[in-house]
């Protein structure tokens, strides 16, 4: 290959023959549109039946609310945890590409086994015709539970690998060496939050209608239909789409590091020589490849940081095993992954808190009066509030608030990355906040009607509800998008995919810890009270608004310890737009 075709290659990155992506022809936003598209099929498919999931274990499975929600909390829990996988194998072994196309097949062999459960009755226990909520009914037992969960975990699998691959797959397809080119990926990230409510906003309406008014099966169906058609259309896209090459197990990096690092401030050695072999490793040109080089837009690293000083032990030279010889680049990667972890668990209480969106809001939403009109509404469309919220702000946080913060700031981000997720953690707060408000109220309407164990709706619009929703829609489109930016742009080059699917666990984290909340909380009220806060199959005999309050202390502690590391954390970026460091407390 000439040296004209060498400086036409975008290195790092193959086509999805194998080929060396050129430039001009591979990646750029064509390449990314078919990321946004995909986006919103699958979406469609996985939030069609996660918003109203609640309902369907409850109302045809007969779990109760409390044990309802905590399977659909660890239902989602387990998808989005699955994302570090999907992000795991993208970076060492496999690519974006490969890893949705096989995550895709996954889910719709998961989305395939539900529809024929809620097609045929004999898969299904007997239906329950008690009219007084506090009388339990027949669960689903037996090999129709391992059907069930057969179906929903292969669903959360397929989507855990579509999450932990399709945002990375579209970050790569824009050049991060130009401003233009960052721009663009920032924008796209946006946008992908954009296409996520683009999804759920079908699912929410249209798909959850057709569960409500026609039957669980078409739902199923069409949501299995969605995931079909994704992968044609992403197949559509993959003649100019630019795909990071596979550079080995981050994961491995990671482990060698901390080792060394331990071992060498553990084994004994003559003072003299351990200070000059540090002095040695610290002064030595790290090894890199050049394609690595090129990706991460750096200069090679000559020496090691004072950040995180236990770390550098792992360069002094060692004779125990070649294996623990570490180069300043590794050593300084592994830094830069644990800077960001906790500004990553900062962030899972927020996710505790968007946990309420799916599971005690929707059961909170189907004791009420839920017609606008003469419509009637299912509750497991609240959601279309705040995805209606999210579609509105999206375009508009991209196309003014950020244009006037650049002109304001003087910096290529305008507002970082760090105080978009401050800004989502305070909603959050406020959210919990007037959700206990309209418990309140809703529960003081339902014992003035005397209709505190009937199923009959109470006389209150369900609208109240979608308040808690509005501020939680305006958290996630902040937090989200901001999060996925901020660890694809400060993870090392060879862990982007694994660092982008710490937004997707964050998630997981928040609804496994959702059910450990309500777990705790009923361990500990039981034996103080005459029964928990949410025990039993009634929900106007929970104290739900306790436990919104109790989320709202824990979200206000959660962002004083955020912003503990927020105000304190270094941009690993050295762009020279990035060098004038903007803190949160410049919010």
């Amino acid at each position: 290959m000439d040296k004209g075709q060498q400086l036409n290659r975008w290195e790092g990155y193959r086509d999805w023959r194998n080929r060396p992506a050129l430039k001009g022809r591979h990646g750029g936003m064509l390449a990314a549109s078919f990321v946004l598209v995909v986006e919103v099929l699958e979406n469609l498919a996985y939030l069609a039946n996660a918003s109203n999931l609640v309902l369907y274990l409850s109302n045809f499975m007969h779990f109760s609310p409390s044990r309802s929600a905590t399977m659909v909390t660890n239902f989602m829990g387990t998808a989005f945890l699955l994302a570090l996988l999907g992000g795991f194998l993208s970076d060492a072994y496999f690519t974006t590409y490969c890893i949705y196309l096989i995550s895709a097949t996954t889910e719709f062999t998961g989305l395939l086994i539900l529809t024929i459960q809620a097609q045929i009755s004999s898969l299904k226990p007997p239906v329950c015709t008690s009219v007084n909520r506090n009388i339990s009914c027949e669960e689903v037992h037996g090999g129709r539970l391992v059907m069930l969960f057969a179906g929903l975990y292969l669903v959360a699998l397929g989507v855990g690998g579509i999450k932990g691959s399709l945002p990375p797959h579209g970050a790569e397809q824009f050049d991060e060496h130009s401003p233009h080119g960052r721009k663009q990926r920032s924008t796209f990230f946006n946008y992908y939050v954009f296409c996520l409510s683009c999804g759920a906003l079908i699912a929410v309406t249209f798909v959850v209608w057709i569960e409500d008014n026609k039957g669980w099966h078409w739902g199923f169906g069409i949501a299995t239909s969605a995931i079909l058609i994704s992968i044609p259309v992403f197949l559509l896209g993959s003649a100019c789409y630019r795909i990071k090459i596979p550079s080995g197990s981050p994961v491995t990096t990671i482990f060698k590091v901390l080792v060394a690092a331990i071992y060498n401030a553990r084994v004994p050695r003559n003072s003299g020589n351990a200070i000059a072999n540090m002095s040695t490793a610290l002064s030595c040109t790290t090894e890199a490849s050049e394609d690595e080089q090129h990706g991460r837009g750096k200069a090679e690293i000559q020496s090691a940081t004072e950040d995180l000083k236990f770390l550098n032990r792992a360069l002094m030279s060692t004779s125990a095993s070649p294996w623990l010889e570490c180069t300043t680049k590794q050593v300084e990667e592994v830094k830069t992954v644990l800077k960001i972890l906790p500004i990553f668990m900062s962030t899972i209480m927020l996710n505790c808190c968007l946990a309420q969106l799916s599971t005690f809001s929707v059961q909170q939403a189907a004791t009420m009066n839920t017609k606008v009109g003469a419509l009637k509404v299912s509750p497991a469309s609240l959601p279309v509030f705040p995805v209606l919220f999210i579609m509105i702000l999206a375009p508009v946080y991209n196309q003014v608030i950020v244009p006037i913060f650049r002109k304001l700031t003087n910096t290529e981000m305008g507002i970082t990355h760090l105080q978009r997720i401050g800004t989502g953690l305070i909603l959050s707060i406020v959210a919990m906040a007037v959700a206990a408000l309209v418990e309140m109220k809703r529960k003081r309407v339902a014992i003035q009607s005397g209709l505190m164990n009937s199923k009959e709706p109470l006389p209150i619009t369900f609208l109240w509800v979608a308040l808690q929703y509005l501020f939680l829609g305006s958290a996630d489109l902040f937090s989200l998008a901001g999060m996925m930016d901020f660890f694809f742009t400060e993870a090392p080059f060879s862990m982007r995919s694994l660092a982008t699917s710490l937004s997707w666990a964050s998630l997981a984290m928040g609804y496994y810890l959702s059910s450990v909340l309500v777990a705790i909380v009923n361990d500990i009220t039981g034996t103080f009270c005459q029964t928990p806060w949410l025990y039993g199959s009634n929900l106007n005999h929970y104290h739900l608004e306790r436990f919104y309050w109790l989320m709202c202390i824990l979200s206000g502690l959660n962002f004083l310890h955020y912003y503990l590391w927020a105000r304190h954390y270094k941009y690993a970026s050295s762009r020279p737009d990035d060098q004038k460091e903007i803190q949160i407390t410049n919010t």
